[in-house]
This record gives structure tokens, C-alpha cells and sequence, in this order.
């Protein structure tokens, strides 16, 4: 079977079923998610090296096809290398309203399965199924089910790890990847975890790998036989008996459900700094008309309303202010950045970065809503929903607010600077 019927169609794994005794952790990854998504709206793609991220000369790579991928190219990478790393690549703007939600469809579907399903981004969680079994059988049955859930009903694949504790089930996850399942069983926790490299290991970056290379200990076997006191006094108390807990796979943490969303946001780095007032106000109120548009699409309102300012030399300041209400306006959003933009005394900086967000979220459908006295029934609230229906149909900038629209414009103009949102690569 070739790679790109592997990605499209879930299916049994080779071999013989592994023991899955005691494996009552499940980490789901969605297999790179945001292109994903873009392919399912554009097929005429598959196949070819896809990245979804910033077009300008300080964009980031936020998610690259597999096919991208054997060309170098990864997330977090500055756009103009994986231009050069991949020349043919298509390059496509991010899109967060489509991806957040085909996230909270396939949140839906976990938690189908489970109540315990703890989010870990938009696009992979932790699930407990130790209460599901009697309903759905054992561990890798449910795991396959919700691959075929997700695949069959929102059309994107996923990969899974299964395993007694969270951290070698994360790791299961990744070594299956794409569109793969994978169990580890809880006597093969050892053998699977000491064939890896240090790096595998929660804890150790850059510098730890290479201090632990320097002792000689370039896999998880090595480190996990050097004595604990050995690992305390060359790594710190605290990392130490955290890695040497890991090497023996002892990961005690159990899956606590939460909110997948946090908070929601949205930034600009400019390819030029800016020190222009009624420039910064255009940007706040693009990313405001993101940040709205992305709580809508999510079923979110939040109450804080933050932004954060980055000057040339990248010293970056944050301003907040919590409302009465939770809101999921962008107007509300746009008055409140802009008023935190003025009060930061920051208004003749050269900027080199903006960024709007909202955060104590909540149900939109639980927000209580006071009107005002002169406020009527309907208004902004319902503009905005009418422009979320024409911008779900045609497209986020058919409709816009004319401060956006540059003199002369005929059609949305493409940004060059970076965007970000939430969501990993």
C-alpha cells in the first residue's frame, strides 16, 4: 500500500495483537492536522508538498505534509528555509476558524467514548478508557474505534499510542506516526522506552542531550542504569529523579479532563516596524475580527481581554483588562485592545509585533448578557453572525469592515507579515 492510501484509510495493524492489559491510556494525535484539513477542502493537493503557515519573510511553517516533510521541511521553521528546502511546495495562509472547528468535532467524538479526555492543543489529547471497556472492549478496540470515528466522520486521520501511563503513551503515538496504532505493553514498557534516544525523554533539551552525551549516555537504557544519586548530582535533584523516573516508564499523572481552549488569539509580526497609531488600530482591529470570529466558531465568549506590543528589539509587554461580561463581539474586542494599546504609553514605538487575545473563557451559551438601556435587541451581534455565514460560504474576506480596505483595493490583499494562532504545528 503506498503512503498516501496509508493516510487516507484506517485500517487493522500488521501482526499479531499486542497484550493490552492494564493499557487504559490512549494519547490520540491528529496526523498533521492543519494541512489535513486543507486537503480536505482542496483534494486536488494529496500528494503533494503542502505547508500551512506565514507567506511573509518572517512567517513560520505551522504544520507541512508528509511529502513536505522528506524534503526537511517542519514546523516552527522560518518560511524562506522551507521555501529553499522544498521550492515546489504549496504554501497556503493558516485558516484557525476551519481547524478549530474539525478540532471540536473530533473533541466530540472522544469524548463519545470517554468523559476523561484531557486536551493537550487542538489537535491531540489524553484519553482514560479504563471505564469504557464494557461498553466499547478492550484498550486498542477503542483505539481503533475512535480512528475510524474520526476518519469517517470528519475525513482526516489520526495516530495512537496505547499504554499504561500517559508519557509512553505520547511516545507510542509519535513512533506510529502517520495514521498508525501502536500498543505498548505494561511488560514491554522497559524494552520499548531503553532503545531510545535520551531526547525521548520529557526534560532534556538541547543542552541536557548533549551534557548527557558528554557522560557517555546516548540512549534511555544507558541513563536508566546509572544510579539515581549518580543523575542528581550532575543534573539537579528535581531533573534527575524526574528522568530517572521516566527511563523506568513511572509516570504516575492520571488524565484530568479540562477545556481545550484556554484562551484564543491571534498575532501580527510586521515584515517593517511600524510606528504609525492608526496603523497599529488597523492591525487590532484585523486581529480583533479573527479573535471574534475564532470564540464564535469555538461556541466561546471570554471576560480578559489582552494585548501584547513587541518593539524592535523584541521588548514585549502585555495589557489586560477583564470585562463585566464575557464577550465573543469583536467590536467589544477592537474597543478594548485599542484602549489598552492607548493607556500602554507604547502608541509612538516603533512596533515590530501586535497581538490581540481573549482569555477566561466560558460556553457562550452560558455568558449572561445585560443589554444597556439605549442598547436594541439586535445589532452588532447579529452582523457578526451574518458575516461568519458569508465568510464560512466565500471566504474570511469577503465581507470586512472598511477601515481594512486599502484605497484602491478591488479584493483582500494577502498580509506579508506572520500570523499565529493557537493551535501546534
Amino acid at each position: 500500500m503506498s503512503r498516501k492510501q496509508q493516510l487516507h484509510r484506517p485500517g487493522p495493524q500488521p501482526g499479531p495483537p499486542a497484550d493490552d492489559t492494564g493499557c487504559s491510556i490512549l494519547h490520540v494525535d491528529m496526523d498533521a492536522f492543519f494541512v489535513s484539513v486543507e486537503l480536505l477542502d482542496r483534494p486536488e493537493l494529496r500528494g503533494r508538498p503542502v505547508v500551512v503557515g506565514g507567506l511573509g519573510g518572517r512567517g513560520v511553517v505551522s504544520a507541512a505534509s508528509y511529502e513536505a516533510r522528506e524534503y526537511g521541511v517542519h514546523s516552527a521553521m522560518p518560511m524562506t528555509r522551507a521555501r529553499r528546502l522544498c521550492p515546489h511546495a504549496v504554501v497556503l495562509p493558516p485558516r484557525h476558524e476551519r481547524y478549530s472547528a474539525v478540532s471540536k468535532a473530533v473533541f466530540e467524538i472522544f469524548r463519545s467514548v470517554t468523559p476523561l479526555v484531557e486536551p493537550l492543543s487542538v489537535d491531540e489529547a489524553f484519553l482514560d478508557v479504563a471505564g469504557a471497556r464494557k461498553l466499547y472492549g478492550r484498550p486498542a478496540e477503542i483505539a481503533r474505534l475512535v480512528r475510524e470515528k474520526v476518519f469517517e466522520q470528519q475525513g482526516v486521520t489520526c495516530s495512537v499510542g496505547v499504554a499504561p501511563t500517559k508519557f509512553v503513551a505520547k511516545l507510542a503515538s509519535t513512533r506510529c506516526k502517520p495514521n498508525g496504532l501502536l500498543v505498548v505493553p505494561a511488560d514491554g514498557v522497559e524494552e520499548f522506552l531503553h532503545a531510545l534516544p535520551v531526547a525521548a525523554l520529557w526534560g532534556v533539551g538541547e543542552r541536557t542531550e548533549q551534557h548527557l552525551a558528554r557522560l557517555g549516555l546516548r540512549t534511555v537504557g544507558q541513563l536508566a542504569r546509572v544510579p539515581l544519586a549518580t543523575l542528581q548530582r550532575e543534573l539537579g535533584n528535581a531533573l534527575g529523579g524526574h528522568l530517572h523516573e521516566l527511563a523506568w516508564g513511572r509516570d504516575p499523572r492520571p488524565v484530568v479532563p479540562e477545556s481545550v481552549d484556554k484562551s484564543i488569539g491571534a498575532e501580527e509580526t510586521f515584515d517593517t516596524d511600524l510606528d504609525d497609531p492608526d496603523e497599529i488600530r488597523r492591525e487590532l482591529l484585523r486581529l480583533s475580527e479573527k479573535v471574534g470570529a475564532r470564540l464564535r466558531a469555538g461556541g466561546h465568549a471570554g471576560r480578559t481581554v489582552s494585548v501584547k506590543l513587541r518593539d524592535g528589539d523584541f521588548k514585549t509587554i502585555t495589557r489586560a483588562r477583564t470585562l463585566r461580561e464575557p464577550t465573543d463581539l469583536a467590536r467589544v474586542i477592537y474597543v478594548t485592545a485599542c484602549e489598552l494599546y492607548e493607556a500602554s504609553g507604547w502608541e509612538r514605538v516603533r512596533l515590530r509585533l501586535v497581538g490581540v487575545r481573549v482569555e477566561n473563557l466560558t460556553s457562550a451559551d452560558d455568558a449572561p448578557r445585560q443589554l444597556a438601556l439605549d442598547e436594541p435587541e439586535t445589532g452588532w451581534r447579529e452582523a457578526e453572525r451574518v458575516i461568519d455565514q458569508v465568510a464560512h460560504r466565500f471566504g474570511r474576506g469577503a465581507v470586512r469592515p472598511a477601515a481594512l480596505v486599502r484605497r484602491g483595493e478591488g479584493r483582500p490583499a494577502a498580509r506579508d507579515g506572520r500570523e499565529s494562532g493557537d493551535g501546534r504545528g
